[in-house]
């Protein structure tokens, strides 16, 4: 199984391709007046039910995030799974978490 996140810019997605099926998480993306680097907000994690129960959104969300760590981007959550992650992970992600 490829573990590739990729961010589908023209979709504004991050997708994970697990056997054909798709799971994504929805974004747009903001800018703050105080701080030149982008805020991807999450808006809506989805991963087909054929998927569930696999940690598919959990890989998904992790790539995803580390992605916008890698864009030196920010992230801020509208979606209750990534928020979820967001604050068991806390110290893991404190660095990209954008203020509200």
């Amino acid at each position: 199984m490829s573990e590739t996140i990729i961010n589908n810019t023209t979709d504004h997605r991050f997708e994970l391709v697990v056997d054909g099926h798709t799971a994504f998480i929805g974004y747009r993306t903001e800018t703050a007046k105080d701080d030149a680097r982008p805020i991807y907000v999450f808006e809506h994690t989805e991963v087909p039910p054929v998927l569930g129960g696999r940690g598919v959104g959990s890989r998904l969300a992790e790539g995803a995030l580390e992605a916008v760590r890698e864009a030196n981007g920010r992230v801020r959550s509208e979606c209750s799974f990534i928020t979820a992650i967001l604050k068991k992970q806390h110290d893991r992600y404190a660095d990209i978490i954008a203020g509200a």
